[in-house]
């Protein structure tokens, strides 16, 4: 390919790559993910024991539940580990097993909830630096075309842009490929919950 034609379809590449995202919910415009935006975890979903509600704000002040809430909200700490663990906590040592049971389940939810949140958040942030990235990218490409069509362009002028807007074009697509991966973080840690709410229940069960 010559030097030429490489400049030309960097710009044909950059027009044609589809860079605005379209959100798949219109009711959240700056929701990437094919996964329904759900806001918060369902405590009910996982939990049929006493009511969490008055707990959420006391929980962390047990510093044994607190650390144990920290191990196992850990998404490094396997899952079978962490079920295990909580469940012993419930069965084992004083204490009223059904209270332990709810402030450790409150602990998890606050945790994850929020950790979760955080995720969902950040990847509407990062939805809105694309859009922003995508206008720049296509301004870049709509004059490194109009400069190819004039037979006196500075070739260095014309040569920089297109290198800029191939590297801007190559991160932005890197950008969208790791946006299919992150949005499965908010799944995962909505199971995460789910599983260890469920392992504390079969306790009380």
């Amino acid at each position: 390919m010559t030097r030429l034609s490489r400049l030309a379809a960097i710009a044909a590449i950059a027009a044609a790559v589809p860079l605005h995202a379209n959100a798949v919910d219109r009711r959240f415009p700056d929701w990437p993910c094919v996964q329904a935006r759900v806001g918060e975890i369902s405590v009910a979903t996982a939990w049929t024991g006493p009511s969490v509600e008055d707990a959420l704000d006391i929980w962390d002040d047990d510093r044994q539940i607190a650390d144990l809430v920290a191990h196992l909200a850990a998404r490094r700490t396997p899952l079978d580990e962490a079920e295990k663990a909580a469940v012993e906590f419930v069965q084992n040592g004083n204490g009223d097993k059904q209270e332990k049971a709810k402030l450790l389940v409150a602990g998890l939810f606050d945790t994850l909830n929020r950790e979760r949140l955080d995720v969902v958040n950040g990847l509407e942030r990062l939805t809105r630096r694309q859009r922003d990235f995508a206008t720049s990218i296509e301004a870049d490409a709509a004059r490194l075309r109009n400069l190819q069509s004039k037979p006196d362009a500075d070739q260095k002028e014309v040569a920089d842009l297109a290198n800029r807007v191939e590297w801007a074009t190559r991160i932005f697509e890197e950008r969208r490929k790791s946006v299919r991966f992150a949005c499965e973080v908010p799944v995962v840690i909505e199971q995460r919950f789910f599983a260890l709410a469920r392992a504390v229940q079969r306790v009380l069960d």
